[in-house]
């Protein structure tokens, strides 16, 4: 049986990366494979962790090993990680990379695999260029992707980002799969119950984390338009502050919408997801920059209409009057493209939305994967 270690959060830690690779995982173990996680025992100190905890109070996902290894500050957990890896000469590794931060660590864990001369390892890249740069970056980043074989993007930016750093190893372009373990589609009125939300108002969703990138301030911006404020649209925020919240509460009381908001800022548990999403009349994501989203996935599988900037890999991931809309990341456009929403209605969206989705499969994801490390020669 091909043996499959995937290096990357797990459960206890939570989060889109984990709920990623733990599907990811069950995918690999439903195809025949024996696939495992080697997660962290500590992902980041707690002075660099941005948000209130690191950790999940969700039940363990069921007929996945999930091994709690890896100290990302420790060099002497690097080395005994790595040896570890090294003798059990697993056939493919698939490591996740997101963060520069990480690329001592893993970077060195997999140049001890490696002495083995067997284990293929395959990088998920979700960001090779920060959205936030810090010092150490670039020698962060070259170091760990020194280490991998081959790799995996979910977007053309991170696709042409990586091509700045490793110009010949082969890399595949794969299509984020949708997040399809948060249940199944509700109804909005059910939803909007579990919630205690007014079932006849007009709401949009901003879902996950806050940070600077995801222009919240600028959607703040576009729901003190006259139109908006006139309209009766109302936007629910669900997620985390991962940057000072005091700046967002002074924007709030100098635009004069908190009555047009509905504050939901803490961690969303994976239990609560399906209703935050099938509350809402459409997704509404203001990035400022972006490469792939997690949001964008599951807008499909619950089959929310997305208003989307037109910057990174998201116009591509969201085709204009077809899932959703592509607009300018102004407030002007924003408010513009909200409004047009509306006008369409969400049934325009939803016939486009369930052919699109047909793409995204984890199936596809794995297979790919596969393809790649099948193709290496060691």
């Amino acid at each position: 049986m091909t043996k499959v270690v995937i290096i990357g959060p797990g459960h206890p830690l939570r989060g889109g990366l984990a709920t990623f690779n733990q599907r990811l995982a069950k995918e690999f173990n439903d195809q025949g494979f024996d696939c495992s996680i080697y997660s962290f025992s500590l992902q980041y100190p707690s002075f660099l962790f941005p948000g209130k905890t690191q950790y999940s109070d969700d039940p363990a996902p069921e007929g996945i090993t999930i091994h709690s290894a890896i100290n990302s500050v420790n060099p002497f957990n690097w080395i005994r990680v790595g040896n570890k890896l090294r003798k059990e000469r697993p056939d493919m590794i698939i490591v996740r990379f997101w963060l520069p931060f990480m690329g001592p660590a893993l970077g060195t864990i997999l140049r001890r695999v490696r002495k083995n001369r067997h284990t293929k390892i395959i990088c998920i890249a979700d960001n090779v260029i920060p959205h936030e740069k810090r010092f150490g970056d670039k020698p962060f980043t070259k170091y760990f992707l020194k280490s991998c074989d081959a790799f995996i993007t979910m977007s053309e930016k991170v696709m042409s980002d990586l091509r700045i750093f490793e110009k010949t190893k082969p890399a595949q372009l794969v299509s984020h799969p949708l997040y399809d373990n948060f249940g199944a589609i509700i109804s909005k009125a059910d939803a909007r119950k579990q919630l205690h939300l007014p079932d006849n108002e007009k709401i949009i969703l901003f879902f996950g984390f806050i940070r600077k990138y995801k222009g919240l301030d600028l959607l703040f911006e576009a729901m003190a338009n006259v139109r908006i404020k006139n309209s009766g649209i109302r936007l629910l925020v669900a997620g985390e502050f991962y940057e000072d919240a005091k700046q967002y509460q002074e924007q709030i009381e100098r635009l004069g919408i908190k009555d047009r908001l509905i504050l939901k800022t803490d961690f969303i548990p994976d239990s609560e997801v399906k209703y935050y999403l099938c509350a809402a009349d459409a997704v509404i994501q203001p990035y400022r920059n972006a490469t792939q989203s997690g949001v964008t996935p599951l807008a499909y599988h619950f089959e929310k209409p997305m208003v989307v900037t037109n910057v990174g890999g998201l116009p591509s991931l969201v085709p204009d009057k077809k899932v959703g809309l592509v607009v300018e990341p102004n407030p002007a456009a924003i408010a513009e493209g909200i409004l047009n929403f509306y006008q369409l209605g969400e049934n325009y969206f939803i016939p486009h939305l369930r052919n699109e989705k047909q793409k995204y499969s984890w199936a596809t994801m794995a297979g790919t994967i596969s393809q790649l490390a099948n193709d290496i020669q060691k």
